[in-house]
C-alpha cells in the first residue's frame, strides 16, 4: 500500500516543499539518488562508451527503471569526472619530472593558441 506508491513515485521530482521554496508553487529538483545496480551498470557501459546516445541511452534507461534525462545527465556528469581525472593524473605525472604546467592544458587546443598569439605579438 504506502511503502509501494512511496516507492513507485521515489523517481519523480516529489511533493513541493513550502519553506525551501521561493514562491507558492515551485517545485525543487530532487537530486536523483541512484541504487548500486544502477551505478554498476552506468559504469560499465562507460567504459565501453564515454557517449550514450538515442536509442541505446533510451534502452538502458527502460533497463535500469530510469528517465532518458537521468541517463544523459549521468553520463554528463561522469564525463566531467573522468576529464578531470585524466587532467589530474597528467599533472601529477609532470609534477613528478619537475614540470609544472598551469591547468589550461586541458584536452582542448588553447595553450597552443596562447603560444601562436605571443608568436605573433613578438
Amino acid at each position: 500500500g504506502m511503502e509501494l506508491s512511496h516507492y513507485i513515485g521515489a523517481n519523480t521530482l516529489g511533493p513541493a516543499v513550502p519553506w525551501k521554496s521561493g514562491g507558492p508553487c515551485k517545485m525543487k529538483r530532487v537530486r536523483t539518488v541512484f541504487k548500486p545496480e544502477q551505478l554498476e551498470r552506468l559504469e560499465q557501459e562507460f567504459l565501453k562508451q564515454q557517449y550514450m546516445v538515442g536509442t541505446e541511452r533510451v534502452d538502458l534507461a527502460a533497463t535500469l527503471h530510469l528517465t532518458e534525462t537521468q541517463v544523459k545527465v549521468w553520463f554528463q556528469n561522469r564525463r566531467i569526472k573522468w576529464r578531470k581525472q585524466s587532467m589530474e593524473q597528467k599533472a601529477a605525472k609532470l609534477s613528478q619530472f619537475g614540470v609544472i604546467q598551469p591547468a589550461t592544458t586541458d584536452l582542448t587546443g588553447i595553450k597552443d593558441h596562447e603560444e601562436d598569439t605571443v608568436d605573433v605579438e613578438l
